[in-house]
């Protein structure tokens, strides 16, 4: 499985960025997928998830209400939509595909080489 995520960039606090992820596998819809994020000096963390099918989602709290995440099985291609971002976004976000749906970082098997979001205040 192989990742490529894009759309990343620079964006005033308050605005709004959509990233995408695109897969190179057979059976997409087989896979859950996640964005994660690091920022400097930090681990990299969960921002959100989403089940194979695209009806399940679960996002960190300090995104909830702000970000969403989808997914076209028909594209293989994941995105997350950011709204209302602050300068603590400010991170590389990474894509990453597991075997099931889960949120938790180490049950991820495939990772994206991240894309960076700065948001300045």
């Amino acid at each position: 499985v192989q990742l490529q995520a894009s759309g990343g960039g620079l964006v005033q606090a308050g605005g709004s960025l959509r990233l995408s992820c695109a897969a190179s596998v057979r059976t997409f819809s087989n896979y859950g997928m996640g964005w994660f994020r690091q920022a400097p000096g930090k681990e990299r963390e969960f921002v959100a998830s989403i089940g194979g099918s695209g009806t399940t989602t679960s996002y960190a709290d300090s995104v909830k209400g702000r970000f969403t995440i989808s997914r076209d099985n028909a594209k293989n291609t994941i995105f997350l939509q950011m709204n209302g971002l602050k300068p603590e976004d400010t991170a590389v976000y990474y894509c990453a595909a597991a075997r099931r749906y889960t949120t938790t970082q180490r049950s991820y098997d495939y990772w994206g080489q991240g894309t960076q979001v700065t948001v300045s205040s």
